[in-house]
């Protein structure tokens, strides 16, 4: 009785800071208290011998620790901890059965958890990541595991004497009181639903550093994370080979208007390591950078195309066609209303600087860009997928960031079923005459559900239907699937873009939002027929991803790129003249007379090099249009220095990446060229994008003598 009336009178006292000879009196104390107990406790029922139901651990534990020669020294945490992990991991070994380990776990934790010091006052508590639902005890043995080596002072036992049983005592109400706290938030956490990555903000008000766990055996429902660093995936093209126009007048290919490569390019080489020749796509290094291409005068006719005819910088005996096209700039106060639902991936490989925090950083960005009658949703998966923010306009702005901000990574990753709520949600909140797009961010690690590329691909293909735009936007390294966003953002009316900074974020999604989110045409096509009068072979540079078939440009029913408002499209063929020394394929010696089309043996078209159509539709519609631009001797300069600007420097641009990716055809075309070529005609650089161009030039140039 005297006890408990001095326990209740310490308990209305302010407990004193914890100290390290109070932590070992309190362990020992502990230790005693609970081998008492385990003494005199009847037996349980079922136990023919008489023991208390308890782990072998403890068996050989609290015997052990009962010894005088151990209690109270440094000599138990040497001998006893690594002789019970030693045996742990026998008994894994020898296939004990899952659930005796978790058993085997929570005894250990047990004990563990008492050599804990005690909480001071205004300590922040510290909390490990939940575990998913249906695995409370591993969640409990991951918080053991990882709090136990913590307390290295707690070796220094002594058993309390009766003058400092008061210290003690507080010290240990404290505890309690703090691992109560602890195991209600926890609880909480359990029962309260939330979408996946979704931190309550009550959560996030409270100081809190967090544990990360042990690796625990593998369970059933519990995901192991393990990313490798060279996990990355690009689809696998050869470079597009040179063709005979005596046998294949004709290339046929789909706009893309992407620019993801230049920025994994631009990753690889500012991180000291030359790019994976198949993560290079020239024609998204050459469309990446803004040029000042003169564009069509009204809505109408919403594509102007100019085409440039010039030497070859690497090959005096070709020549390169250059096909520029503007799209028209939708004016912003005139921008329709935008319906955009951001689906988030929030998996446990999103867990990196580069990737969550970024991605929420440049969400940030683009919510500030939007108009006030525009809306907003948030889609998130991981494992399963939820909504985080039902359809608000950007009036409620304070509510769309504090929802952004609320997410956290974690967990296995089920795109697929992220894919279809956020395409629910936005047909949901559709708005007609309206801009309509999902917004993918992820570093492409779709793994559970249906995640092959086929599979996602028929999905997207599916939902395109509704009349929703796709934009998928990649975070990360070393885990990232180039080849499923390219996938997505091809079959599901989209773009791809790549963001490895904030600074790629501002480009993207605020610099260039008119064309990253106002679409003005889809199923862009591009089909250019060279005259064999004329040109005897070409070669398209870069879309090895994007041709198409030549039946193709006609069939309404084939889905190909889409431009938005302003966005410019950029394609250059290599093309050898008739006679040529250039010339690599020998003359037919059967048939090559009916190889050649009517038009071209037409004396009204022997003026002509090639004739470039390219048809389109109109968001909503599903007619294609037809715009024909003939190419001839007018359109040719005699010189590269004569050729405009812009023209020059997309060429070395294109000389670039071709010589990333070994294109034997600039083999013998040097960096130092092409960063001449670049240099000559950078001309206004308002955001410095052609000086930082040159800078990865250099680079290149150095790493390539390594």
């Amino acid at each position: 009785m005297t006890v408990d009336k001095e326990l209740e009178k310490l308990s209305r006292l302010t407990p004193p800071a914890a100290t390290p000879e109070a932590r070992a009196r309190a362990l020992a104390a502990a230790m005693q208290a609970f081998d008492t107990a385990e003494n005199n406790a009847q037996a349980a029922q079922g136990n023919a011998k008489g023991w208390r139901q308890s782990s072998i651990i403890n068996w050989i534990w609290s015997p052990v620790m009962n010894k005088k020669f151990l209690a109270g020294s440094a000599l138990a945490t040497l001998l006893v901890i690594p002789a019970a992990g030693y045996l742990a991991i026998e008994l894994t070994r020898n296939g004990l059965p899952i659930t005796d380990q978790t058993e085997i776990a929570g005894n250990l934790s047990k004990s563990e958890a008492s050599k804990q010091p005690a909480v001071a006052a205004g300590q922040p508590v510290t909390v490990a990541p939940q575990a998913p639902a249906g695995n409370d005890s591993l969640a409990e043995q991951s918080v053991a595991d990882a709090q136990a080596p913590q307390d290295k002072e707690a070796s220094a036992l002594a058993k309390p004497d009766a003058s400092q049983t008061s210290e003690f005592d507080a010290n240990a109400a404290l505890t309690n009181k703090a691992e109560g706290s602890a195991a209600a938030l926890g609880a909480a956490k359990r029962s309260a639903p939330a979408a996946p990555g979704i931190v309550p903000q009550r959560q996030l008000a409270e100081p809190m550093a967090a544990i990360a766990p042990s690796p625990a055996p593998p369970v059933e429902g519990r995901v192991q994370m393990q990313l490798d660093p060279n996990r990355e995936r690009f689809a696998s093209a050869a470079a597009n080979p040179i063709k005979s126009v005596a046998t294949d007048p004709v290339s046929t290919f789909s706009a893309d208007v992407d620019s993801a490569s230049y920025s994994f390019v631009r990753r690889s080489l500012t991180g000291g390591a030359m790019p994976d020749p198949q993560s290079v796509r020239v024609e998204e290094m050459i469309n990446y950078f803004p040029y000042d291409w003169p564009g069509p005068d009204n809505a109408d006719q919403p594509f102007k195309a100019t085409v440039t005819v010039m030497p070859t910088p690497w090959n005096r005996d070709t020549e390169l066609m250059h096909v520029a096209i503007k799209g028209y700039d939708i004016a912003p106060a005139t921008t329709p209303h935008a319906n955009l639902v951001f689906l988030i991936d929030v998996s446990g490989s999103m867990d990196e600087p580069d990737k969550l925090p970024l991605l929420k950083s440049a969400f940030r960005l683009l919510v500030n860009r939007l108009k006030p009658d525009d809306t907003v949703s948030i889609v998130t998966y991981a494992g399963n997928a939820g909504t985080v923010l039902t359809p608000t306009r950007v009036a409620e702005k304070s509510k769309i960031l504090s929802a952004i901000d609320r997410l956290e990574a974690g967990g296995s990753t089920s795109g697929a079923e992220g894919i279809e709520a956020a395409y629910d949600l936005a047909k949901q909140a559709f708005v007609k005459d309206g801009v309509n797009r999902v917004m993918l961010a992820t570093d492409g690690d779709f793994n559970v559900g249906p995640s092959s590329d086929e599979d996602l691909k028929r999905i997207i293909e599916e939902r395109r239907k509704d009349g929703i735009f796709l934009t998928v936007l990649g975070f990360g390294r070393g885990n990232l699937n180039d080849s499923l966003m390219q996938t997505l953002a091809q079959n599901g009316n989209g773009s791809a873009a790549y963001i490895n900074t904030l600074a790629e974020a501002q480009k993207t999604l605020v610099e260039e939002a008119g064309s990253t989110l106002f679409p003005i045409a889809s199923d862009v096509k591009f089909q250019v027929e060279f005259n064999p009068e004329r040109i005897a072979e070409y070669r398209l540079i870069g879309y090895e991803t994007r041709t198409l078939n030549r039946e193709d440009f006609n069939n309404d029913r084939v889905d190909a790129g889409d431009i938005g408002s302003g966005h410019s499209v950029t394609a250059i063929y290599e093309i050898t003249p008739k006679g040529s020394p250039a010339v690599m394929n020998d003359d037919l010696r059967y048939g090559a007379a009916d190889k050649v089309p009517a038009e071209a043996s037409d004396s009204a078209h022997q003026g002509e090099l090639a004739f470039v159509k390219m048809r389109y539709k109109r968001p909503g519609e599903e007619k294609s249009a037809l715009i024909t631009t003939p190419v001839s001797d007018g359109n040719a300069v005699a010189t590269v220095d004569a050729a405009p600007q812009d023209v020059r420097f997309s060429v070395a641009v294109a000389a670039f990446g071709q010589k990333l990716s070994h294109v034997a055809a600039v083999d013998t075309y040097s960096y130092q060229a092409i960063a001449d070529l670049a240099a000559a005609s950078r001309g206004t650089d308002t955001f410095g994008y052609r000086s930082d161009f040159l800078g990865l030039v250099r680079l290149a140039d150095g790493l390539s003598q390594r």
